[in-house]
């Protein structure tokens, strides 16, 4: 019996060992960990960021902290984040493929995605053919600002039914931009009651919640969990009906397709494999169809919660409302319709958009990074594999940087002229190698839906909802907290 005990204690001192998390020689300084757990028991993972500025102002800007028994850094600050990304870009520019959302993507569709996919030459392929191709949906052959106009009518008819009344834009701003995303990837919009855009929003929205949250993190974290019943295996199951369903229509507009006319991203990208053949690449249909997926996901999530947070601000504060109502009258006197090209002459709704980013901050630990080769960083020697968490949300808020760092204020954007300016620090969409492929349209999407909407109706708080709460919902991307607003047909008729 007795030395059954010793064998049981002894098992247990050396799991404890084993368990140890040590920083190697040079590595960031951080808090201490726990064995097995890292420090995972020690954040609030519903919301982490309190936690991460806390660690900053003990640590500085560059820091290790343990995900499990996985080494990470949280690198903080304008400075440090351009020595890592911009600096030392390629270094920094690796994706871990091991984690959550990764695991799924791969699993069920067999290839990364064009946004999940490691540092590698294939991924350089898909980043200059997806650039390229977005550019052109933005700026060359394909309208993609009337695509975004023509989308819009469709929500105005929605809003309009609702003249008089409160209602939740949660599911409205997803839905229109989920919407713009087909007629990117496929030439094709769903009715706002379809199940298919339900489908893809549900999956959408659980998934960006359980990233960084406390599921992901904890799968992230100890691989082993994947066999057990929690919840992230909801967003498995719904990832796979969203895969199959994309399929379906992949299928469908392959059918369609007519060489060397493209309609869409899916025929530039068909074009593309046309044009390749057998060369070894990295193009591939898997690859098609699991960075279609990427691109939808990423593209409606973000948008629409930029959108949900820019008219709760706009709700919150009526008098930067009213004034962004007086230059878009002012600026679109006689025009049926607003262009991208418009914001040149609207400084005010110009900085008021870029405030929403700002303060939004809908993605505030971006994605993950892995370094890539081992590298130095502030002094500090990081090796390579080693996870890489961009803070951004540092950035966007540091004191010294901004005017007004810690409240919604366009001021930020204007300088004493009243023209509009673009601090550095401005970094909603990251920074570097894996900055947002989808930058352009996004902006794009949020000025025109911005000023369609406020040239048409008066956004009020309802009198019976209490104060605007602020509070933020943390995950991979970040909402406000549910609200409604009452919506007012403005006076002025632009029919």
């Amino acid at each position: 019996m007795f030395a059954s005990v010793v064998l049981l204690v002894v098992a247990v001192l050396l799991l404890v060992l084993l368990g140890h998390n040590r920083r190697s020689k040079n590595f960031p300084p951080g808090p201490q960990t726990i064995p097995f757990f890292g420090n995972l028991l020690e954040l609030n993972l519903e919301d982490p960021l309190t936690d991460l500025e806390r660690l900053t102002k003990r640590y500085g800007n560059v820091y290790s902290f343990f995900i499990g028994p996985r080494p990470a850094i949280v690198i903080n600050g304008l400075q440090a984040l351009k020595e890592a990304f911009v600096n030392k870009a390629a270094a920094f520019a690796g994706r871990p493929q091991d984690q959550f959302f990764n695991r799924i993507v791969q699993m069920k569709a067999h290839a990364p995605g064009m946004i999940l996919s490691d540092y590698t030459s294939g991924w350089k392929e898909h980043r200059r053919f997806g650039l390229m191709t977005l550019k052109n949906f933005g700026l060359g052959k394909y309208p993609m600002e009337q695509r975004i106009l023509t989308e819009l009518q469709y929500l105005i008819r929605t809003l309009e039914q609702s003249n008089g009344k409160p209602v939740n834009p949660h599911l409205l701003f997803h839905k229109a931009t989920s919407n713009i995303m087909c007629q990117v990837l496929l030439s094709k919009r769903f009715d706002y009651e379809d199940e298919s855009i339900n489908l893809f929003i549900n999956f959408f929205h659980e998934t960006s919640t359980a990233i960084n949250g406390r599921w992901g993190l904890i799968y992230d974290a100890f691989a082993v969990v994947k066999y057990l019943p929690l919840p992230f295996q909801r967003c498995s199951k719904l990832f796979e009906s969203a895969h199959k369903r994309h399929l379906e229509e992949y299928l469908e507009n392959k059918k369609t397709r007519v060489p060397g006319k493209p309609r869409n991203f899916i025929d530039c990208y068909l074009d593309e494999l046309d044009k390749r053949g057998q060369d070894g690449s990295s193009f591939s249909e898997e690859q098609l169809r699991a960075s279609a997926l990427d691109l939808h996901f990423a593209g409606t999530d973000t948008t629409a919660s930029t959108m949900q947070f820019g008219f709760f601000y706009l709700t919150a504060y009526p008098e930067i409302q009213e004034r962004c109502q007086e230059e878009i009258d002012k600026v679109l006197d006689g025009k049926d319709q607003a262009s991208f090209e418009d914001r040149d002459q609207m400084p005010y709704v110009q900085a008021v958009v870029h405030e929403i980013h700002r303060v939004g901050n809908i993605a505030p630990l971006s994605l993950f990074h892995m370094v890539t080769e081992d590298t130095e960083l502030m002094g500090y020697s990081i090796p390579r594999g080693t996870t890489v968490i961009p803070n951004l949300s540092s950035a966007l808020n540091e004191e010294g940087e901004w005017k007004y760092p810690h409240e919604f204020n366009p001021e930020n954007f204007l300088n004493d002229k009243g023209e509009f300016v673009k601090p550095e620090a401005f970094l909603p969409f990251s920074i570097g190698h894996r900055t947002c492929i989808g930058e352009n349209l996004a902006r794009m999407e949020v000025f025109l839906t911005v000023v369609t909407l406020l040239r048409r109706f008066k956004f009020i708080w309802p009198e019976d909802a209490g104060e605007p709460d602020f509070t933020h919902l943390f995950g991979s991307i970040q909402t406000p907290k549910p609200y409604r607003m009452k919506v007012i047909l403005r006076e002025r008729s632009y029919e």
